[in-house]
């Protein structure tokens, strides 16, 4: 009997440490998820949040992506992808905080990104209602951790981690089949143009990292920052030019723009604005159109 009882006793402590390696909580933190955020503070969650306010257009798309969006009580007025979001209750913008229609939500969490100001931050905190800062990513593979760590307060975890997995085989495999560099086309994407001056997107940024992955090369890839001179413009004279798609019949029909190859031969192409200007689930929507106009 004495024998049978210690059976039953180790049976037992197995099954709680195994639970316990398996539980959302940090070990020995007594909390459901304890993090330094990206504002270096010590953020604590006592239990898991049922109720989740994302002022974040990338975090709001992750929430979606994980299958946590039944938790999202309330959102940004930028968060407009996916459709779904139209039907959320929005809280303002990312400097214009609606902090009595963020408190009538009545959220678990909020989840931000570096666009709040720590003034606001301070200004949530004091209602009582947790903040964690997660920082938009500033390169596309940065995307998986930030799959991972939105997965893990909204209790996703599997869900997180397998689409974390299937981003980055996808950036792995759009590098590894990449042609060599004397045989991609020359891609400038039109951040800015007319009077004002002539903007692209520089080397070291997210947009040449959606250019390169779509094996092409971008056109301000010597670039320290965003402005290009016409002069220089014309003389690499890109084989292809992308822009927003709101703009692209003035950009066409605008001299000198008129004089350049792309432009004379039909190669300018429109994207939307949501799968470049910042980093998002939605860069992959950008490779994989670029990689189909630039393999015509």
């Amino acid at each position: 009997m004495k024998r049978r009882r210690l059976k039953i006793i180790f049976f037992l402590a197995v099954v709680m440490a195994f639970a316990a390696c398996h539980s959302p909580e940090n070990k020995g933190s007594g909390a459901f998820f304890t993090w330094e955020d990206s504002y270096h503070r010590n953020v604590k969650l006592d239990t898991a949040p049922q109720r989740i306010v994302s002022i974040s257009p990338a975090i709001t798309e992750v929430v979606f992506l994980v299958g946590a969006q039944e938790k999202l009580v309330g959102i940004s007025d930028f968060c407009k992808y996916p459709e779904e979001t139209e039907k959320i209750d929005k809280v303002g913008g990312m400097h214009n905080i609606n902090f009595e229609k963020l408190l009538s939500l009545h959220p678990d969490v909020v989840l931000i990104g570096s666009m709040i100001s720590e003034k606001d931050v301070a200004a949530i905190e004091k209602m009582g209602i947790p903040v964690i800062c997660i920082v938009e990513e500033s390169s596309l593979e940065g995307m998986s951790e930030l799959i991972e760590v939105v997965g893990r307060i909204a209790q996703c975890e599997d869900k997180a981690r397998e689409e974390a997995l299937k981003w980055s085989k996808k950036i792995a495999e759009l590098k590894s089949n990449a042609p060599k560099p004397e045989e991609r086309k020359c891609v400038y994407y039109v951040v800015g143009f007319g009077d004002a001056g002539d903007f692209t997107a520089p080397k070291n940024t997210h947009i040449q990292e959606i250019i390169e992955l779509a094996g092409a090369r971008n056109a301000g890839d010597t670039l320290t920052g965003w402005n290009i001179s016409r002069e220089y413009l014309f003389q690499i004279d890109p084989d292809i030019i992308i822009v927003r798609k709101e703009d692209r019949d003035a950009f066409v029909s605008r001299h000198p723009y008129t004089l350049l190859n792309a432009v004379k031969n039909e190669r300018v192409y429109p994207i939307e604005s949501g799968w470049i200007d910042v980093v998002s689930l939605r860069n992959m929507d950008a490779v994989d159109y670029l990689k189909r106009i630039c393999s015509e």
